[in-house]
């Protein structure tokens, strides 16, 4: 039986998040707007269907402004911009968020994060009550409604920006998080629901966790799976790939790349540090699931590891046990979206994820 559509999107590192040897700062890729240009150029003529373009305030480049630079150079791709909540007042965000759609001729998505800003810290469950608010704002303005609002972060009466998304509706919000505070923050405002990479178990359980959660809430979710991936023709071509990248790591450098991201402490990254602790002595966590990546960034901290082959039976495993979209990457990104888009995207059934 045919599996249904995915979509599949690249990553581009506008968060200094691009290496040949991982810890190991590389002028050549450091972010910059030519650099990350490349990127999402070279992922469109991959095939892809979306790329993400993340956001940290410390690092790296604007998220929103780079989106609308690379809008007029994309002909068909979608963007995945990720916006932080409470960096920017809601409706003038709004208005941004549907510029920027109009650019793309309505083919913006966007990655909500709920992280701290800088300067300052709040505890977990405001955080992610700021984080609900700014979804119901956002999403009201960008459906053209006019906003009465009166919340415990954001109090306003506005109209809705004159200026329209191209489907005179809301782009999707893409969310993640582990915590119970994520969990039903995303249960009650997101569209898709992102996780990072576990065992094949794990995800059952997230899946099914959260899809009761949002049925309670009188919704529904769909899903998405962020991991890195190393292709090469050969299992064991791939797998030396993958040591090549920590070849020059040392464990110093390494705790100074996670400790230095502003999400280092939270429940997802430690989810990813148990993964790694727990996994082989050569770092895999299950069959082609290797961890090495995170022993040198916070976050997304695993790789599908292995031939074209394993590759596509792992995403199609995913898929069947519900995931509707995959964010990929690997490093050095452009060159690895290349390998990827050659050998495995072809063979994927897979196309833009519809509302």
């Amino acid at each position: 039986m045919t599996q249904a559509p995915c979509e599949v999107s690249w990553f581009s590192a506008l968060c200094d998040d691009d290496y040949e040897f991982l810890g190991v700062p590389d002028p050549a890729l450091a972010s910059s707007w030519e650099h990350c240009r490349n990127i999402a150029l070279t992922a469109e003529k991959g095939g892809f269907d979306n790329i993400l373009l993340p956001s940290g305030y410390g690092l790296g480049i604007d998220t929103l402004a780079f989106a609308a630079g690379i809008a007029p150079l994309l002909q068909r791709m979608r963007l995945l911009a990720a916006i932080r909540c409470g960096e920017m007042w809601p409706p003038q965000l709004a208005r941004q968020l549907a510029t920027i759609d109009q650019m793309l001729n309505g083919r913006l998505t966007i990655n909500i994060i709920s992280s701290d800003m800088p300067g300052e810290t709040l505890a977990s469950a405001p955080r992610y009550a700021r984080t609900v608010e700014t979804m119901h704002i956002l999403r009201t303005l960008l459906n053209g409604e006019a906003l009465d609002f009166d919340g415990e972060f954001y109090r306003l009466k506005v109209e809705p920006p004159r200026i329209r998304t191209v489907s005179g509706k809301s782009p999707q919000f893409y969310f993640g998080g582990l915590s119970e505070d994520a969990r039903e923050a995303a249960a009650k405002g997101c569209d898709v629901y992102l996780m990072w990479p576990d065992k094949q178990e794990a995800v059952k359980e997230i899946l099914a966790d959260m899809t009761a959660r949002a049925t309670r809430h009188g919704r529904k979710l769909k899903f998405g799976y962020r991991v890195h991936v190393v292709v090469r023709e050969t299992e064991a071509d791939a797998r030396a790939a993958a040591e090549r990248l920590l070849s020059h790591l040392d464990a110093p450098a390494g705790d100074a790349i996670r400790a230095k991201s502003l999400d280092s402490q939270s429940v997802g990254v430690r989810r990813q540090a148990e993964l790694r602790e727990s996994a082989s002595d050569d770092g895999y966590a299950e069959a082609n699931l290797w961890t090495g990546i995170g022993r040198a960034r916070s976050g997304c901290g695993a790789a599908i590891v292995g031939d074209p082959d394993q590759v596509l039976a792992k995403l199609q495993a995913y898929q069947a046990m519900g995931i509707d979209a995959f964010i990929l990457s690997g490093y050095p990104h452009a060159a690895e979206a290349d390998l990827f888009a050659r050998h495995v995207l072809p063979r994927l059934n897979h196309g833009p994820l519809l509302p």
